[in-house]
């Protein structure tokens, strides 16, 4: 369970909130360290003479570094009581990521769904824009936010799966009580 957490619960957000961070510049040094980190030494990330050569004529951010650079811009613009991150969905690299490029994070509240008593599920269509003005990455992140106030009761789930599932799991509580209650 998460403690001393701050930051905006589930009931405080809503459905087209928005939010811009703060900039990040990328640089070459960035990207040899997160080759480092993951050991992806491909030399379109690391060879400028290399590069040069390829599609986009000069070395390039990995795919996975920009994403986490959103990620983490993204984690204070808003400040939320997340308490996992659940699903990507839809991830688009539209653009590459050059050494020197500043960019930021747009973030936009697209769904919200109950989660069980203690958390909300929040679906944030984000985007990654460079100092052109240019959209480099783009998806959906999903995550679980903590709820100011857990719920008494735990939601009804409204898809199939879960209503068998919680179906089965009901049934189960009813014969173990009745079986209780008779001896």
């Amino acid at each position: 369970m998460i403690t001393n957490a701050s930051g905006l619960s589930f009931e405080e957000l809503h459905v087209g909130d928005r939010w811009q961070s703060q900039t990040r510049t990328i640089l070459q040094s960035d990207i040899q360290q997160f080759a480092h980190l993951t050991g992806d030494h491909d030399p379109l990330h690391l060879d400028e003479e290399f590069a040069s050569r390829g599609p986009f004529g000069q070395t390039v951010a990995h795919g996975m570094l920009g994403m986490s650079i959103l990620a983490g811009l993204s984690s204070t613009s808003p400040l939320v009581r997340t308490a996992a991150l659940i699903d990507v969905q839809n991830w688009n690299f539209c653009k590459p990521i050059f050494p020197g490029d500043t960019v930021f994070a747009l973030t936009e509240v697209v769904s919200l769904k109950a989660h069980g008593r203690r958390h909300g599920q929040v679906s944030w269509y984000r985007q990654l824009i460079n100092q052109k003005g240019e959209k480099v990455q783009e998806g959906t992140l999903v995550t679980l936010v903590i709820r100011s106030t857990p719920l008494t009761t735990r939601p009804v789930r409204a898809d199939a799966a879960h209503r068998v599932v919680d179906a089965h799991i009901s049934a189960d509580l009813l014969a173990t009580d009745a079986q209780v209650s008779g001896s």
